[in-house]
């Protein structure tokens, strides 16, 4: 259950109540692809890391070590060690991106497993069981990913097709909780907008989908390559039509400047992989702005990745020996630094709720959209 807590124009403070624990909004999830970060970082590193939500692939852990095998250890949250909640997505992103081979019927998609290339298929129904099998707090309903740009009849028919898909979702998983060896009986559903870059079509499945009453709402199909000024104008247009009494989902965006963006649009909660793929390759997010730890000029710093940080790396480490490692590939160089940048966005929401509760988001905003998508 989402509770408004207060609002400053269309930014929103809220709570979400869920059977693994409440979280405070707006949030960042930390995504936990496999069941884990990318980066050598585990469940339990997650809590020193003021993560809330873990996010996992429901496409990857069906494929590997597969979503029955899960079941039978207990589910997610005893598999990984995580305690707090955990959304799955339906595996509908990587259908579309990941397997070249494809063949989308009403009944749902067939598919090349991008692992050894054996065919697989995936519906609605099929997917609801796998996040069933997974245990997962909440489940992502099964949706058409449609590229953009997209044509206009395209796009129609595609969010068409993924409402009716969300219908069978809603049914599939209310018997899956009534089973009497269901690992969570209270996993909950979110719907999710579609409707590429049109207005107008984002507006009217937008409509259609909050009939349906689910636990919370998300908007997929953005930040997959259209400017960003796109973005927000699909965010702006869409956000007046969500349920106001239930959580918004922005998936996966983005950047500081991104999450503030939307936040301000009226946006509750976020994922991406960029803070855990950015600090992979040595670029660290800081209070002011973007560093490449690789740069030459960190050579002889001793000073921590941020000054302005209480991280866990900032607080034992210096730039120079993070900069050491990543030229030595020793994988310690990863660790630390996707430590520091999950530690960074788990810690800028937490500014982001502090400044909605204290009446300053607006002054927030406008010192940091720009301030920390900045490269150094």
């Amino acid at each position: 259950m989402y509770n408004l807590i207060k609002t400053i124009g269309n930014a929103r403070r809220g709570e979400f109540e869920t059977v693994h624990g409440t979280v405070q909004t707006p949030a960042f999830m930390n995504v936990a692809t496999c069941g884990a970060i990318k980066g050598a970082v585990s469940a339990y590193d997650l809590k020193e890391l003021k993560c809330q939500v873990q996010l996992c692939n429901t496409y990857h852990l069906h494929l590997r070590p597969t979503d029955t095998l899960v079941k039978q250890l207990g589910g997610l949250h005893s598999f990984t060690g995580w305690d707090g909640p955990i959304l799955t997505d339906s595996g509908g992103f990587q259908v579309f991106s990941l397997a070249k081979l494809r063949n989308i019927k009403e009944e749902g998609v067939t598919f090349a497993s991008h692992i050894d290339g054996h065919r697989i298929f995936m519906g609605p129904e099929e997917s609801m069981r796998i996040q069933s099998n997974l245990g997962s707090t909440i489940a992502m309903a099964f949706d058409e990913c449609v590229e953009n740009p997209a044509e206009y009849e395209y796009a129609k028919k595609s969010c068409e097709r993924t409402y009716r898909w969300l219908v069978r979702c809603k049914e599939e998983l209310e018997r899956l909780n009534s089973l009497p060896d269901t690992i969570n009986k209270k996993q909950m559903l979110f719907g999710i907008n579609q409707g590429c870059t049109y207005e107008e079509l984002r507006i009217e499945h937008m409509k259609q989908i909050a009939e349906l009453d689910l636990d919370g709402y998300a908007i997929g199909g953005l930040a997959v390559g259209e400017p960003k000024e796109d973005m927000y104008r699909i965010i702006s247009a869409v956000t007046p039509f969500m349920p106001n009494d239930k959580i918004r989902y922005l998936m996966g965006v983005g950047t500081p400047g991104n999450i503030l963006e939307a936040v301000r649009r009226g946006v509750d909660l976020f994922d991406c992989v960029m803070p855990t793929r950015n600090g992979r390759h040595g670029h660290l997010f800081t209070s002011r702005g973007i560093i490449n730890i690789s740069n030459a000029c960190y050579e002889k710093d001793l000073s921590p990745i941020d000054e302005n940080c209480d991280c866990p790396v900032c607080k034992k480490h210096s730039r120079a020996y993070i900069r050491h490692l990543f030229k030595a590939n020793e994988m310690l160089g990863m660790r630390l630094a996707v430590m520091h940048n999950l530690y960074f966005y788990n810690t800028l929401m937490e500014k982001i709720r502090a400044s909605l509760d204290d009446g300053s988001f607006e002054d927030f905003y406008k010192n940091n959209v720009d301030l920390l998508d900045t490269r150094i």
